[in-house]
């Protein structure tokens, strides 16, 4: 009981005379967020040094305070990295955790540290620099799943396989091109990570509670020293601003889509019904009561994680969304969005990445049902237009008369006779079957980004030069 009166007493102390008794139990756990943002101890103490150092600098406090508190921080940061720093849920935050504990260490020295500050600029700084830091993760987690997908592009140039659109099969495509489908979202994702970087890279240090400081600080001086491009220009705005969160549950959002959508396809592709691919036991679990199953629990879950991101994108909109200028207490709930959405992007990305490279691909299964639901009756279209002179309607209309024919007969396009095909447009000749197979279907698409393997060689060169 002593110590928790010590505790409490601690804590109004940080606050100051206006607070003479502590808060009641209710209060002290909705207002407490040590719990979660303890994660962001490494960028709170860089800020600090960072602005302490600035500080003495200006000649705002002394060389001698600096070094202290500078002493000081880099002990709380050893402290904290080796398990021996205990937290306080009494003190609410990891600033005042840290501030407290300074205190402890270096006496009176440590009051000067918040001169010049606000804890709203600092949970800004020290919550743009974490973004800021898992943004550049990602980049670098993206980065491998598109060499991962390069790979196996390149492998698969000319492996042939159904193209679909409503799930039903369309026209043939290589597994390459569909591999460089992947790519191309993916490459989205890294573009939008890295103008995150760029829109969130300015230091909010320095803007103090809402309207900057009277102290003559230099906020440039501190913006280098983080790594930032520079400081932000409205004080008003740097404490009121989520936006680098938000964008970071956008980016994640978008990119959790996309790695549902291939989860999704890993899922389809890996029933006995297709056997597309198949997932080594790195990546699957089996069933409980039937022993034949192989389940691809790890792509279900990378399709599950999206919906938890769209979920903290969505909370932290509805959060920011009433909220007038500058800072509202709401914006503590900012961080457990962040925090959890990011631990499933990298989650899901890093198992994504792992299965691309780890499933075995069925190119013989693939080029079989590439050739089913006449998947080249486009082919015979176009050559009714290149080589008999119709116009594309009218062709389209002798290839469904052709492929109603072939359905009625049980047979593929290339197996109709040519007396049959003649019956239904006399300017059909043996050239025809040229177009009708799956692998001359593919090869003839060369048109820019086609699923030709010229093409699709020629896109695979163009990503390995950026990536």
């Amino acid at each position: 009981m002593a110590e928790n009166n010590t505790d409490t007493k601690s804590s109004n102390q940080m606050w100051g005379g206006r607070f003479a008794s502590g808060p009641d139990a209710i209060m002290e756990e909705i207002n407490a967020s040590i719990g979660f943002d303890k994660k962001l101890f490494a960028q709170d103490i860089r800020g600090s040094i960072a602005h302490a150092t600035m500080l003495a600098h200006q000649g705002i406090i002394s060389a001698e305070d600096k070094d202290k508190i500078v002493h000081g921080l880099n002990t709380i940061l050893s402290e904290i990295e080796s398990g021996n720093f205990e937290f306080s849920r009494q003190l609410e935050d990891i600033h005042m955790n840290v501030e407290a504990r300074l205190a402890t260490l270096i006496g009176p020295a440590a009051g000067r540290l918040h001169t010049a500050r606000s804890r709203n600029d600092q949970v800004a700084l020290d919550f743009r620099l974490w973004v800021k830091e898992e943004l550049q993760k990602t980049e670098q987690m993206l980065t491998g799943l598109i060499a991962a997908f390069l790979d196996r592009a390149e492998e698969h140039a000319e492996s042939v396989m159904p193209g679909f659109t409503h799930l039903q099969t369309a026209q043939p495509v290589t597994f390459g091109h569909h591999c460089m489908a992947y790519v191309e979202m993916f490459g989205r994702d890294r573009s939008r990570v890295r103008h995150a970087i760029e829109h969130l890279d300015e230091s909010p240090i320095g803007a103090a509670a809402l309207a900057g400081t009277g102290y003559p600080i230099d906020r440039h001086m501190t913006a280098k020293a983080l790594g930032f491009r520079e400081p932000t220009r409205n004080s008003i705005d740097t404490v009121s601003d989520r936006d680098f969160a938000i964008e970071f549950l956008s980016i994640a959002a978008i990119a959790g889509m996309h790695l549902s959508r291939l989860a999704e396809e890993i899922v389809i592709w890996s029933t006995p019904q297709f056997g597309f691919v198949r997932l080594s036991d790195a990546f699957s679990t089996g069933s409980s009561i039937m022993p034949q199953k192989k389940n691809p629990d790890a792509a279900e879950l990378v399709r599950a994680k999206t919906g938890r991101i769209n979920g903290s994108l969505v909370a932290l909109l509805t959060i920011m969304k009433g909220l007038p200028l500058a800072y509202s207490k709401d914006m503590q709930e900012d961080k457990e969005q962040v925090f959890d959405a990011a631990e499933s992007l990298e989650l899901a990305i890093a198992a994504m990445t792992g299965m691309v490279r780890d499933m075995t691909v069925n190119t013989a299964r693939m080029k079989a049902a590439a050739g089913s639901g006449y998947s080249t009756a486009t082919d015979l279209a176009d050559w009714l237009v290149r080589e008999a002179g119709l116009p594309f309607r009218d062709a389209h209309h002798v290839t469904g008369r052709a492929v109603a024919l072939a359905e009625s007969k049980g047979c593929d396009l290339a197996e109709l006779p040519l007396s049959d095909l003649q019956a239904i447009h006399p300017d059909i000749t043996d050239k025809v079957y040229d177009v009708l197979t799956v692998e001359a279907s593919v090869a003839s698409r060369k048109s820019f980004g086609g699923t030709a393997p010229s093409e699709v060689r020629r896109q695979i060169a163009f990503w390995r030069a950026r990536n």
